[in-house]
């Protein structure tokens, strides 16, 4: 069982430079919150109250301004700082302390997903005892992203970083599930020709020994990546959308607590008063009434 989660919110963000220059990407807008609840909520909505977000360095006190450690969620947040970054698997270096004799998940924190079963799937990969398991998603560029070869049965047969070519479209997204041997794994790691640690290479080493396994999001889902500056307003807009379509919000981190009885009617009136007057505030009181 999966109880602890990870959040790689560092980087540089230099795709959406200048906005980024004084700003973390994971604190900028994405439409009526910062990104960062997103993946905070997707992990929240695996039932992990145990989270540790890692921050570039001199960016700490920007986060707990919006997500302190003793907050009102019910769950307990960590921090730690990145001097610089060296690729997905540091995350599990940085965090070994953290993560202990602990099964961990990984959430990109500039990954955006969306889906009616993905909470039900959320629930299942948690579960996971031993091996690791990813979430692909087809896409149009997969040039662009690391991509999987299935099997009839599912079955993933090669990961390969940005193919030039491939009959695969299966990109793996930014949230991974792995046992406790992510970390002396991760030590084995050589750095790539761009001088980072490779998540695919983690993932190969699973695959090698037979315990990589595949989840999907699921036709109807989306898995949105906000690396630049297009993407991100279109995923802005995708919000948008659906939440004054439908009037129930994404990425509510008081609301998903609520229902996961972590919190109280009494805390829920707390972040009222903390976000103010504001349509996620009016959002809270129609939640509440």
């Amino acid at each position: 069982m999966i109880k602890k989660g990870i959040i790689l919110a560092g980087g540089l963000g230099t795709r959406m430079s200048p906005l980024t220059k004084a700003v973390n990407k994971q604190l900028l807008p994405l439409y009526d919150k910062p990104l960062i609840y997103y993946p905070l909520s997707v992990l929240m909505l695996a039932g992990i109250k145990n989270i540790l977000i890692i921050v570039n360095k001199g960016q700490l006190s920007q986060f707990r301004k919006i997500l302190p450690e003793k907050n009102n969620l019910g769950i307990n947040i960590h921090y730690k700082e990145q001097s610089k970054p060296r690729g997905l698997p540091d995350a599990f270096l940085i965090g070994k302390n953290f993560i202990g004799k602990d099964n961990v998940a990984l959430i990109l924190g500039d990954n955006f997903f969306y889906g009616q079963n993905f909470s039900s799937k959320l629930k299942k990969s948690v579960k996971l005892k031993y091996g690791a398991q990813v979430y692909l998603h087809p896409v149009n560029n997969p040039n662009l992203y690391g991509v999987a070869t299935t099997n009839k049965k599912n079955k993933i047969l090669k990961i390969i970083e940005k193919p030039k070519k491939t009959k695969s479209n299966l990109a793996v997204t930014g949230i991974y599930f792995f046992d406790n041997n992510v970390i002396d794994l991760s030590k084995t790691l050589k750095p790539s020709k761009r001088n980072e640690l490779e998540i695919v290479d983690l993932l190969n080493k699973y695959k090698k020994k037979g315990k990589l396994k595949a989840e999907f999001i699921g036709r109807g889902g989306a898995w949105l990546d906000t690396g630049n500056i297009e993407d991100f307003y279109n995923t802005s807009n995708f919000v948008a959308a659906i939440e004054n379509r439908q009037g129930l919000k994404i990425a509510c981190l008081e609301e998903i607590a609520f229902v996961n009885k972590w919190i109280e009617k009494k805390d829920i009136l707390n972040a009222i008063k903390f976000y103010g007057n504001c349509n996620y505030s009016k959002y809270l009181k129609r939640f509440l009434n």
